[in-house]
């Protein structure tokens, strides 16, 4: 059996030809529940993207599409939701963030979601 993992896709987009939509899109394709954060209030699939930093629920993975530079304002809010794990797409490496989830018991991945995805690795 497949372990549901809900997911926080951070840099979310509704823009087709953005890795953040297609990670969602693939996401909800294998059911795992998705939350979003993006630049605007918009929608992707059943997938509600907003604006704000909410405290979620039961964060299984935070799987991130921005660059080093604007996660800094995340930081806080990213470490406060516990997640197990933290995804590192490419472009999205970030030393800083990494030390400071393990420092807090959060495995890092450097990873393509949509990869792990295809390969059921998630």
């Amino acid at each position: 059996m497949k372990s549901i993992k809900k997911t926080l896709v951070l840099g979310a987009s509704d823009h087709p030809s953005r890795y953040s939509y297609l990670a969602i899109k693939r996401l909800r394709s294998h059911d795992h529940p998705v939350v979003g954060i993006g630049k605007r209030n918009t929608k992707v699939a059943d997938v509600t993207i907003i604006t704000n930093k909410e405290k979620f629920e039961n964060i299984d993975t935070v799987t991130i599409y921005l660059n080093p530079e604007h996660q800094k304002e995340y930081y806080d809010y990213i470490l406060s939701l516990n997640p197990k794990r933290i995804i590192f797409n490419p472009g999205a490496e970030n030393a800083e963030l990494q030390r400071l989830a393990e420092k807090n018991n959060i495995q890092t991945l450097e990873a393509c979601t949509l990869v792990l995805l295809s390969t059921n690795q998630f």
